[in-house]
This record gives structure tokens, sequence and C-alpha cells, in this order.
């Protein structure tokens, strides 16, 4: 098995590159392409400078820095000096500079850091640790002669070290040996039928998030392939960018979460013509796949030739690399229509032809060299078709564990098999369709409830901010578990929320929620890609530590 450093050697050539789009402004914005050889002639000279400051096989280096070409460049400098890349995660939005400093510092101790290399203007909020420096791009000046070559490793060591989104739980370093990247990174190519010379990736997808670095940068960088690469605090000032990007250098291949793809549709509906003929795969991930969000962005693509084929619902997950299950190119998106009462009572999908039943996306089959089955989650017993229980994958890109952390490791594990927390059933003799997680399935009266069908219908009232709803079970007394509602909002009198609030939930679910909170916009607390943390705001309203908007 080859490792990264003989994929990127192999990948430097002078045809293909990247191209790095950055808005200056509201309408202004740079690009500069850099071909894959530029790219790589710039990192062995990196390379040469890590190695001159002790950085070698083994070592695990940390970049903290937004989307930029230092840090592609230093990406691939780490990998040719044999060491392990560690990408510290920007949040989208800081609370305070100092739960930043705190998360950061976390994952630097928690990952053995032995040097951070850092953009000049975040480098001076981090102190420095024993052992782990902080130097700027700048610093990385060879004085050596630069006839130095890589060192040779093995296909076992450590790649990347990518740290979990910290949804359900704390980060956990997740182990990336080279010969599981590089097993990964094929099954994309085959599954994608990703054309080396003719295919153009567009990306604005944080390069902290495995989605942006092994889909959006790990892939082309190591394979050839040409790279259109933004950032995402560029897509999130003014979404419409994205689309405007796929016209401008006629892409192929994109991808984003769902709230992106709703994002992209209202630029869609707005702005100038574009074309996105050429489009072919808009995967869509990282969060649950919404129905009437695929359709928005479809009807709005019509008029700029967005083909609904080139739709494409994929599983993935930092354990897996990345790709854990594909559709077929070119099938668009599918969905599995259950009713809704077998589900939540006999754990069973039953399909029904009801327009109130629950639509779920139909998410495709193991990349190859994976396996997937669903297990009842108390018994471990596999079950057929159609019956709901746990995701388990196994597989040649499957994690080798979590870093320093056996305990962590070994749940992680049944019998070989990694067990996501997913809840799941298969279609169509092994095709994947995910409900929710285990862990924040909400009991309330002898029901199961998945805290997305009461987001759902909350964020459905109009005052309350889409995407941005929480939902969760408490204790009461004896106890008793109660529904809870939390939701961000702009509403300053929000007594007619409430209610309005209470009817869709209860209309949705058949359960009134017990509380309902108003918190302001930006308050809710996310992970570094984005995704809500139904535990921590679990928390949050325990200690009472929200400013409630309002009374009802």
């Amino acid at each position: 098995m080859s490792t990264v450093i003989d994929r990127v050697v192999a990948a430097a050539t002078p045809e293909r590159g990247v191209t790095f789009v950055t808005a200056q402004g509201a309408d202004i914005e740079l690009a500069e392409r850099v071909t894959w050889a530029e790219l790589h002639a710039d990192a062995r000279r990196v390379a040469v400078a890590l190695a001159e400051r002790g950085v070698g096989p083994e070592s695990h280096v940390a970049i903290l820095s937004p989307t930029s070409r230092n840090l592609v460049t230093t990406v691939q400098a780490i990998w040719l000096t044999g060491a392990t890349v560690v990408i510290l995660p920007l949040p989208m939005r800081l609370a305070s500079i100092d739960a930043f400093v705190e998360s950061t510092v976390t994952r630097i101790q928690r990952a053995d850091t032995a040097l951070i290399v850092a953009d000049r203007d975040l480098a001076a909020f981090l102190p420095e640790a024993p052992g782990a420096p902080v130097v700027g791009f700048e610093d990385l000046v060879p004085t050596t002669d630069p006839s130095w070559t890589p060192p040779e490793i093995s296909a076992d060591a450590l790649a990347i070290l990518q740290f979990t989104s910290g949804s359900t739980s704390e980060p956990k370093g997740v182990m990336l040996p080279h010969h599981v990247v590089g097993a990964n990174l094929d099954a994309i190519v085959e599954a994608t039928g990703l054309r080396i010379d003719d295919d153009v990736l567009v990306s604005w997808l944080p390069l902290y998030h495995d989605m942006g670095l092994i889909g959006f940068l790990t892939l082309p960088m190591l394979t050839g392939v040409e790279l259109v690469l933004g950032a995402p605090q560029d897509f999130m000032a003014k979404p419409a960018r994205w689309m405007q990007w796929i016209h401008d250098y006629r892409g192929t291949v994109t991808a984003g979460p769902n709230f992106a793809y709703a994002l992209a549709a209202r630029g869609l509906r707005r702005g100038p013509q574009l074309n996105l003929s050429r489009l072919r795969v808009a995967l869509n991930g990282a969060e649950p796949v919404d129905r009437g969000t695929v359709e928005e962005f479809v009807a709005a693509g019509e008029r700029h030739g967005l083909d609904p084929a080139a739709i494409f619902p994929a599983f993935g997950m930092a354990e897996l690399t990345i790709a854990g299950t594909f559709p077929e190119v070119g099938s668009g998106a599918r969905f599995d229509v259950v009713d809704r009462d077998a589900l939540e009572h006999d754990r069973v999908a039953r399909p029904t032809s009801d327009e109130n039943g629950k639509s779920f996306a139909i998410l495709g089959r193991p990349v190859p060299g994976l396996e997937i089955r669903i297990v009842d989650p108390h018994t471990g017993r596999e079950l057929d078709e159609r019956r709901v229980g746990e995701l388990q994958i196994r597989g040649t890109s499957v994690t080798t564990g979590y870093y320093a952390n056996p305990n962590a490791t070994a749940a992680l594990f049944s019998d070989k098999w990694l067990c996501t927390g997913d809840l799941g059933y298969t279609v169509n003799n092994g095709e994947l369709v995910l409900c929710g997680r285990i862990k924040d399935v909400i009991i309330v009266g002898g029901r199961n409830v998945f805290p997305e069908d009461v987001e759902h219908a909350a964020a459905a009232v109009a005052g309350v901010r889409r995407g941005n709803v929480v939902a969760f079970s408490t204790s009461g007394r004896r106890g008793k578990e109660s529904l809870v509602v939390v939701a961000e909002t702009r509403e300053h009198d929000v007594r007619t929320l409430h209610d309005a609030v209470v009817d869709h939930v209860c209309d949705a679910v058949g359960i009134p929620p017990h509380d309902v909170v108003f918190v302001e916009a930006g308050t809710l607390p996310k992970t570094s890609s984005g995704k809500l943390q139904r535990s921590l705001c679990r928390t949050q309203y325990l200690e009472e530590a929200f400013a409630r908007v309002g009374t009802p």
C-alpha cells in the first residue's frame, strides 16, 4: 500500500492545480492559480524548514489558519517530513476569545503536538506549551541545501489526526494511518467515477472538518484533479458565491451540508443567470438531508441548467476517514417514505403513500472496501431489512481508534465492527437510510420521538430561525421525562411565537413541549463545523445559562 507521500509526489504535475479564491469586500474577489507541481516545490522547501526544527516521522504538527495557500502548502509539507497533520478548528462564531483559546489548547495537548504553525493574526492568542512552540508561516524558511528527500515511512504510520466535531460528546482524535487514508480515497475515486483529466472540484468547506480536509483537499492533492478552493467565511458572508464559483470555473463536483443548499437555493432564485450544467455530483452530507431543502435547491437551479440527477445524498464520518456510503452517480436524490407510528412504536420502516409519512434520504451503498450491517443496539443481533437499529461498519478505511484514549477506542468497536451510534435501516438489498442518533432519541410518555421531527416543526413557525432549533428531554419529578425546545429568534415579543411553536410541535409529534425557550440569534451552542450541540444545549438549559428572550 502506497503512502500519502508517494501519492503526493505522483500527483505533482504541471497540467492541473488549485485555484484559491478570496473575497475582498462584497463584490471583489481575487483568484490565484497554482499548479500541483508548483505547490509541491513550495511544500518541499517548507518541509526542509520543518525538518530543521526537528519535525519528522512520529511528530504531530498542528496548523491554525484560515483557508489559504500557506495552509495547503504546509499540510503537504508536514506529510513530506513523515509527520502527522492536525488541523485546529476555527469556529464559525466565537462566543469569546477565551473559549476559543481554551478549546484550541485542549486539542493541542490531546494530540501531543510537537509544533504549531499558525497564521500571524491567530498566533498571538496561543500560549507556547512545553514542547510545542508556535511559529508563523513566514518563519518556515529553509537554511540548508534543498536536496533533502522525504523519509521512508510505513503505510501504518499516522497521516492525519482528525478531531471529531463534538456534536454528541467531547471531540476525540481519530487516528488515520496512511493506508486507511489511501483506501478511502481509492474508494471515493471508484464510487464517483472521478475523472482526473476533466473534473473540477469546487469547495468552500472548512479544512479542519473531515469533508473539507479529506474530500476536497487531500483527494485532489493526492490525485492531481483540478480544485477551486474558497473559504467558509466567504461563503457564509455571501452564500451566492458558491454557485458563482461553480459557474466561473465550470465545476463538476461539489459538496456541502444541508443548510448550505438552503442558502444556495435562495441565491439561485434571486441571482443572475448561471451555467451549472457541468455539475454532476452535488454531495449533501454531514447533517440530515431534508427533502424540502433538496426540492427547493433543484427547483431554484432549474433555470441555471442544474441536472436534478446530480444531487448526491451520502453518509460519512471521521472514523471512516470520510466516505461511508454513496449512491450511484446520476441517480439523484431518492427518499424513503415510512409510516410514523410503525417507526416510533415498532422500530420498523414500513413504506407508506400517506402524505403524513416521514421521509428519509436513501444514502446509497458502502463505498468499496466497506461493509455495513444494522444490529439491535441492546443484543447485537443483526436485523433484517427495514428493521431499525444501530449502524455498524467494518473495512479498509475504518480508523484504528482514538488517539491516547483506549477506553473510547474499546467502546467504539464490537467484534471488529465500528459502532457508529447512528440509528438506521437498509432498503433495496443494502442501501442505507439513517433515522438519527441513538443518544438523541427523546423518550416521553413511553414514546420514542426523534428530535429532528420536533426541531423541523418548530422551525416552520415564522419568526424562528430555521436550522437553529434544539429539542431534548429532561427528567422531572419522579423521573418523568419532559420535552424541551430551545429556539433562536430575532423577535422581542415571543408570546404569540410560543403558542405557535407549541401547536406546531404538538401537531407533528403528538406531544406538547413542557418548555419553549427563545434565545438571541447566534447563541445556541454549535461545533466548529456548524452542527448543533444538543447535549451541551441540554446542559446549559439545566444550568439556566441561557438568556431568554422575552416571556411567553
